[in-house]
């Protein structure tokens, strides 16, 4: 039976572009269609950069309807609504005052796939999420429909005035360029080994990994921040301990974004016990609409915890609640005033620090948040101490090195390591990484081998450049 390939790639135009998505899909073209589909033969859609959320929807509708594999290769950013902050995949036009008119709605995509024969479809996704979205991941449920297979990673946003590259999805294309596609689960894990032998860029990175429901079978989950090729599917370390329930299934299909100002859209609960969202809500139902969700099916799995991070959803671009220091920190980070949002951070650590204790959950929690408001100012330097202090006062705490928080810590400490860009800095702090990597190797292959070589290269840089000054001072 021929296979389905839809090839979808889309970033806003202009300052809002995180990572050029587009650029992926002359690598992916090169790939024999039957490879990419797995299947003998094989129809391929490509949309790059598509303009109108519409437009997305009714091909991914027609892609699902056919009846052989279906394999969605996937590349761009994610960003939430200002109204409900629901994540959405950013086309052409959107910007973040734009997105619920002008994104594609995630849960679409559940809407569209949850009806697929079990084990037919694969999502394979490279995303970028912008800093707002980054800090609410562990609210989120990026799951494709319970019978959907879902691999890939979300990135943090780069440095500012920079765009990133699909790495993970141009890995994914190279490797079938071999003439070969290995099963989903594996691809996936060769994808981000290969990533782990070049350098540290995916070691601060959610890594999804999602099977879906076979049958007989049992539903997967998504992998945890910073783990990578070890964090198989339906292993989910420090999941328990997130306190987190799993996202409802949507029980209605897709919902066209309303017009500006138009009524009927019910808003989202707000404040600290809001569940996560029930999504397909919201507004009139399309002309064709999806038929119902089966009861007995499973809910969606939910991302496991990120470290600590503001996890009120902010009211972006309005006055922030003066109650709520996270909204407030990050409504300075959407209009870059880091120091401003860095300093309340500070403030709150240091009354964390003195009510509870240097050590305490709620100490380390804004340690950690000002380490990702390092990361949104473009201070990886910063960011990767910050990080390496976190560890360090976890594992002097009595902490596992194989625990979730510690790990993470040192997987970001590493990944903000690999974005220092000054050679000198990154000479200086290697050492405490190195030391720290030791003792928490990670889930990740090679991290500990990585740190030690850039390392050595680092301080190799160093021995070549000593001969010179002392040419230079003598002929002074």
């Amino acid at each position: 039976m021929p296979g389905t390939v839809l090839l979808l790639a889309a970033s806003p135009a202009g300052k809002g572009c995180l990572v050029d998505a587009a650029s992926v899909l002359p690598v992916l073209a090169a790939v024999a269609p039957p490879v990419l589909a797995g299947a003998e033969t094989a129809n391929v859609v490509e949309l790059a950069d598509p303009l109108d959320p519409q437009a997305v929807l009714t091909r991914l509708r027609a892609a699902a309807g056919t009846p052989g594999p279906l394999t969605v290769f996937l590349a761009g950013q994610l960003q939430l609504d200002r109204r409900q902050h629901l994540p959405h995949l950013a086309l052409a036009r959107t910007t973040p005052a734009t997105v619920r008119y002008t994104g594609f709605p995630w849960h679409w995509f559940r809407e569209e796939l949850r009806l697929r024969p079990p084990g037919t479809t694969t999502l394979l996704a490279d995303l970028h999420a912008d800093a707002e979205t980054w800090q609410q991941l562990r609210s989120l449920s990026l799951d494709a429909g319970p019978a959907v297979a879902v691999y890939g990673r979300i990135a943090p946003p780069p440095s500012r005035r920079s765009v990133a590259q699909p790495l993970y999805m141009k890995t994914v294309a190279t490797i079938l360029r071999s003439g070969h596609r290995p099963p989903p689960a594996e691809l996936h894990q060769q994808a981000l080994t290969r990533i782990a032998s070049k350098g540290p860029g995916t070691y601060g990175d959610v890594v999804l990994s999602y099977e879906g429901t076979a049958q007989g079978g049992r539903v997967g989950a998504f992998g945890a921040a910073g783990m990578g090729a070890g964090a198989g599917a339906g292993a989910v370390p420090g999941a328990g301990a997130s306190g987190l329930s799993p996202a409802p299934a949507a029980s209605a299909g897709p919902v066209p974004p309303a017009a500006p100002g138009a009524s009927g859209a019910s808003a989202m609960p707000a404040g600290p016990a809001a569940p996560a969202p029930s999504y397909g809500s919201a507004g009139p139902l399309p002309a064709s609409p999806a038929s119902p969700a089966s009861p007995s099916s499973p809910p969606p799995p939910s991302l496991p915890s990120l470290p600590p991070l503001p996890a009120e959803p902010p009211t972006v671009g309005g006055p922030a609640p003066d109650d709520d220091p996270h909204a407030a920190i990050s409504a300075a980070v959407q209009a870059e005033r880091h120091d401003e949002a860095d300093a309340l951070a500070a403030r709150h650590e240091e009354a964390a620090r003195h009510a509870h204790g240097a050590a305490s959950e709620q100490a380390l929690h804004w340690a950690e948040v000002r380490a990702d408001l390092a990361m949104f100012a473009g201070d990886a330097a910063r960011s990767c101490r910050t990080w390496l202090a976190v560890a360090t006062a976890r594992l002097a705490a009595g902490e596992a090195p194989d625990a979730p928080a510690v790990e993470t810590a040192v997987d970001r400490a590493h990944h903000q390591w690999g974005r220092v860009d000054d050679a000198a800095w990154a000479r200086e702090i290697g050492p405490a990484l190195l030391e720290v990597r030791q003792r928490v190797p990670g889930r990740r292959a090679g991290a500990l081998r990585h740190v030690q070589r850039r390392l050595a290269r680092l301080e190799g840089e160093t021995r070549e450049l000593r001969p010179v000054q002392r040419v230079q001072q003598v002929a002074g």
